[in-house]
C-alpha cells in the first residue's frame, strides 16, 4: 500500500483530442462531405451522384373556389326557386362558374371537378324549377 506522500505509478495519459483546426477548436456545424464518385463500373458511363435533398419550393395551391361557389349558388338556386329573380340569376351564375371550374380542373389548376359538376347540375335544376314556376303561373292566370 502506498502512502499519501509517495507518488503512485499510473499509465501515461493520452493527449486531448485535436480537431483539424488545431487544439481546443471544436468544428462548427456538420462535417463537409466530399462529393461521391458517380455510379457505374469501369467502362460504364456513370451518372453524377446526388448532391443531397434540396428544398423543392412551394407548390401552387389548387384553385377550387369556382367549383365550390358554383355548388353553393346551385344549391341556393334550387332551394330558393320561389324567389324567382334571385334564383334565376344564381342558377345562371352557378352554371357559368361550374363550367369554368371544370375547365380549371381539366387543366390541373383545381382538384374538384366533381364539385363543379354538381354545381352545374344544381344550377340547371334551379333554372328548370324557376322556368317551371313561370309556366305554372302562366297556365293558372291565363284561363
Amino acid at each position: 500500500m502506498a502512502s499519501p506522500s509517495q507518488p503512485q505509478e499510473t499509465a501515461p495519459v493520452p493527449p486531448p483530442p485535436m480537431s483539424p483546426d488545431g487544439p481546443g477548436q471544436v468544428p462548427y456545424g456538420y462535417p463537409v462531405q466530399q462529393p461521391q464518385p458517380g455510379y457505374g463500373g469501369p467502362g460504364i458511363p456513370s451518372y453524377p451522384a446526388a448532391g443531397g435533398y434540396g428544398w423543392p419550393g412551394l407548390q401552387p395551391q389548387p384553385n377550387n373556389g369556382m367549383g365550390t361557389a358554383s355548388l353553393v349558388l346551385g344549391i341556393l338556386a334550387t332551394v330558393g326557386f320561389c324567389a324567382w329573380p334571385v334564383a334565376l340569376v344564381m342558377g345562371v351564375v352557378a352554371v357559368v362558374l361550374g363550367a369554368l371550374g371544370r375547365g380549371k380542373a381539366r387543366r390541373g389548376e383545381a382538384t374538384n371537378p366533381g364539385v363543379a359538376l354538381a354545381g352545374i347540375i344544381c344550377g340547371a335544376a334551379g333554372i328548370v324549377l324557376v322556368l317551371g314556376l313561370f309556366a305554372f303561373f302562366i297556365a293558372v292566370y291565363n284561363r
